[in-house]
């Protein structure tokens, strides 16, 4: 009997982005996001942490795809962050003041440099996969602290700022608290596009059925490692968008931006919204992010109810907040 290929990558991938199958509370998501910044200060809220959710948000769903959607767990994506970072600050700093020109050189940066060593990662798999991306994120981040005549080293890179974005001849988008949240919500709507269109393709499909039968997929001819090493890249650019946009946030980045405790973060970000949820990561970013803010100014252990509130949603929540509601409304 003849094996059809596309009756592999039609199972799982039915299910690339199922979030986005809801437009409704797509939309609603989009008002809110959109409105933001005249609603978060009756509920305690502020732009800058709202931008940091959405900077979040972003970093760990470019993860997802490949932690999710293609099943490679990276605890060194913090590497193409930083380099993300590190390639904005530098180019404000001693480069033109163009902050479009800044975001796209360091996204380039760190997606380049993920397109380059993809094809080094994706020839292991499982745990020694994760062993490569940690080593090569621990590389990354000696480099940042031993170059400090650019980077700056321990103290990391400073001297840098926003500027105002010229829109139109005379017409400015000055970069305050609130225009600098909407050119961050901008950058995550950008992204979040190019994912959703991805997982959506037949490129995404192939992805979760990396995902969920690499070894079949092998027997059939299909190139699997071509494919990892795809999603790994376009993940590398996602992630080093959102790093540049945080070294904006923050005026300032460091080697932290590239340490392995921030792979580990974005991990569990998204582990905590549901992996196999599209917008699983961008809730686990908003509560990651609302609970760090609100337990490190009451107790300097946050980690530790970070690391409760995610062993609880382990045990509890085995799919995720999203995957929980989502096996919920099905249910119903």
């Amino acid at each position: 009997m003849k094996t059809d290929i596309s009756s592999i990558l039609r199972a799982p991938a039915g299910a690339a982005a199922p979030g986005m199958r809801n437009w409704r509370s797509t939309a609603l998501l989009g008002a809110l996001l959109v409105t933001a910044p005249a609603w978060l200060h009756y509920v305690g809220g502020y732009n800058d942490i709202a931008s940091r959710v959405l900077i979040y948000g972003l970093a760990a769903m470019g993860l997802n795809l490949l932690l999710g959607f293609t099943g490679g767990l990276s605890f060194g994506h913090a590497a193409y962050f930083g380099l993300g970072a590190y390639g904005v600050g530098m180019l404000l700093k001693y480069g033109p003041p163009s902050v479009p020109l800044a975001l796209l050189c360091g996204t380039l940066l760190g997606g380049l440099a993920a397109t380059v060593l993809a094809p080094v990662v994706v020839r292991r798999r499982g745990i020694y996969f994760a062993m490569i991306t940690i080593a090569i994120g621990q590389l990354f981040y000696f480099v940042a602290i031993r170059w400090a005549s650019l980077t700056g080293g321990y103290d990391g890179l400073t001297g840098f700022k926003r500027h105002p974005i010229a829109v139109l001849p005379g017409v400015q988008w000055t970069l305050g608290s609130t225009g600098f949240y909407y050119l961050v919500l901008l950058c995550f709507a950008l992204g979040a596009a190019v994912l959703w269109v991805v997982l959506n393709a037949p490129l995404g499909h192939t992805f979760v059925a990396v995902r969920e039968n690499h070894k079949r997929l092998t027997f059939l001819g299909v190139k699997v490692q071509r494919y990892a090493a795809v999603s790994f890249a376009i993940s590398g650019f996602i992630v080093a968008l959102a790093g540049g946009l945080n070294a904006l946030l923050d005026n300032f980045t460091s080697p932290n931006s590239m340490a392995n405790s921030l792979s580990g973060d974005l991990v569990i970000i998204a582990v905590l919204g549901g992996m196999r949820s599209f917008w699983g990561p961008f809730v686990g970013a908003a509560i990651f992010v609302l609970v760090r803010d609100y337990a490190s100014n009451v107790t300097q252990n946050w980690m530790s109810v970070i690391g409760l509130i995610f062993v609880l949603s382990v045990l509890f929540f085995p799919l995720g907040i999203m995957g929980f509601l989502q096996h919920r409304s099905k249910k119903q």
